[in-house]
């Protein structure tokens, strides 16, 4: 529980400064941070899982056997993001790169907040 909710408060950092660095995402503040972050973690909860086994059968498993699978996981997030886009309202990514973007960079400071952690 506590690891959940240090990664919430810092994929809520990483929303508001990501906003600020890239030019096609747009937030209103850290209150639709704080709350995207909540609902990109509910998603990815329950549909992380079954969007990678999609993206794994699509590619025939291609990344996974050359050991990239996190490629598929990456861009599982990205959908994700684009989901909590659709359903939050004031946030939004113009396009899949800068949802593809912001995934890869939750998902770097997400591995290094999983190692300071353990």
């Amino acid at each position: 529980m506590l690891s959940w909710l240090v990664h919430i408060v810092v994929d809520t950092i990483v929303l508001l400064i990501a906003a600020r660095m890239l030019p096609k995402v747009e937030l209103k503040g850290w209150k639709t941070a704080l709350v995207v972050a909540i609902l990109i973690g509910i998603l990815s909860f329950f549909l992380s899982w079954i969007l990678t086994a999609i993206l794994n059968v699509v590619t025939l498993g291609i990344f996974y056997l050359l050991g990239l699978g996190f490629i598929t996981r990456i861009f599982a997030f990205a959908i994700i993001i684009e989901l909590a886009d659709k359903l939050s309202k004031g946030f939004k990514t113009h396009g899949f790169m800068p949802s593809l973007w912001l995934a890869i960079i939750i998902a770097i400071v997400g591995t290094i907040v999983d190692w300071l952690i353990l």
